[in-house]
This record gives structure tokens, C-alpha cells and sequence, in this order.
């Protein structure tokens, strides 16, 4: 086997970056060029090394010697970043949804939303997606039970106590609340994706005619079917 799972916890939490990110950088060098991929998550590392070069055993050995003493890293070293979002309900039609569950406005909704930096805990569903965390427990709102065939690329949406924009158009159930014009595949696509692990977000609500004039698509998001 050439693939290992390493796992540091057993739930989520922000707190848990400050590990994953120290375990990333010590395995990196640990491993060096018998590294094929090393990929971080939520809780978990999941570690590709090339087991032609390196026996089994010796993976074992290695992983052990890079974790034994591990101290966390500075999370302040990850990247801000400032996301503006035009929260409607024509292009976040869940807003009202998740105000009722929460028995708020919707404007307090975007507020909330707007009032927290995010953890980036995870890359993947497609290039650029950035599962970010934690929303507060109020604001917190189940998958759609029928998710929708196309989600604008831009939409920012909730999953339970997850949060997260969706770089490309694509299906899903998340709880959409509004939309940013930031270009998430593009960045992707280029090979460098601009949220990374570790990294931290901050969305900034802004009106209709400053998410157009950042080159935002206004077309309404379908209906669930």
C-alpha cells in the first residue's frame, strides 16, 4: 500500500488547523522526494508516497519520527482573505430558510455570517472548493433534502456548521445565500488556488451594483426542483 491515512482527531475544529498544518510540514520533509502527495483535511492526513523508493515499514518509521514532539504552528502565518458577497434572496434563496431556523431576520443572517473569520479546513468536491468553518451553531442548517442540478459558480452556501463558495457551476444542496464575483477556479486552474488550508475568510456583504460592477452574474439561481 502507497497510500496512508494519518488521523489527529476525531472531530472538527478550528483549533485543529494549528496540528494539521505542523504535521504537513514535518511529513514534507520527512518524506522529501519519495513524497508523491500529501493532502490535508478536517482531522486527517492523507499521505501518497512512491513505495517503490521507500518499503513500508520504513513509511511507518518515518511518519512516527515526524510527529513524535510536534509542536503546532502559528496559524496567524495562513493568508486573509476578504470575500465580497451579495446576499439576496434572488441569488441566495436559502437565506429566509435558514432566518426561520434560526428565528432571526435575514439581515441578521448576513450579519452573522458576515461577523466571523472561517477556518479553511479542506480543499476538494472541485478545484478551488474550500470546506470553511466553523459557522455559528445558531446559524446552522442541514443539507437540502433535494439538492439542486446547477448551482451558480460563486454561491456561498451553508452545510450544517460548514460554510463554503462554490468555484464553478455544479450540482449541490448546500444552503445557498448569496453570491461573490471572486474567480476561484480561475485561480485554481492556474495551479494556485487561492484559498489554501490553514487560511482564513472573512465575507463582507455588498449591495447589488458594487457585486456587478466586479463582474458578478445577477441571474437568479433556479429553483430546487
Amino acid at each position: 500500500m502507497d497510500v496512508l491515512m494519518i488521523r489527529l482527531f476525531d472531530t472538527i475544529e478550528e483549533t485543529n488547523m494549528a496540528w494539521i498544518i505542523a504535521a504537513d510540514r514535518a511529513l514534507r520533509e520527512a518524506f522529501g522526494e519519495t513524497l508523491i502527495d500529501l493532502v490535508p483535511s478536517y482531522t486527517t492526513l492523507m499521505l501518497h508516497y512512491d513505495c517503490l523508493e521507500l518499503e513500508h515499514r520504513e513509511a511507518h518509521r518515518r511518519i512516527r519520527e515526524a510527529l513524535d514532539d510536534l509542536q503546532p504552528a502559528d496559524t496567524q502565518a495562513g493568508k486573509r482573505h476578504e470575500i465580497p458577497v451579495w446576499y439576496d434572496l434572488s441569488v441566495g434563496p436559502e437565506l429566509q430558510r435558514v432566518a426561520e431556523r434560526a428565528g432571526v431576520t435575514v439581515e441578521t443572517v448576513i450579519q452573522r455570517h458576515c461577523d466571523h473569520d472561517y477556518c479553511v479546513f479542506a480543499l476538494g468536491f472541485a478545484p478551488g472548493y474550500g470546506f470553511m468553518g466553523l459557522v455559528e451553531e445558531a446559524l446552522a442548517t442541514p443539507r437540502l433534502e433535494t439538492p439542486r442540478h446547477k448551482v451558480a459558480a460563486g454561491s456561498v452556501g451553508i452545510a450544517g456548521r460548514q460554510t463554503a463558495i462554490y468555484p464553478l457551476p455544479s450540482p449541490g444542496g448546500w444552503n445557498i445565500l448569496g453570491r461573490t464575483a471572486v474567480p476561484l477556479f480561475e485561480h485554481a486552474r492556474r495551479g494556485d488556488p487561492l484559498l489554501k488550508p490553514g487560511d482564513r475568510v472573512r465575507f463582507k456583504a455588498v449591495s447589488r451594483d458594487e457585486f456587478e460592477a466586479q463582474g458578478g452574474d445577477i441571474t437568479p439561481l433556479e429553483e430546487r426542483p
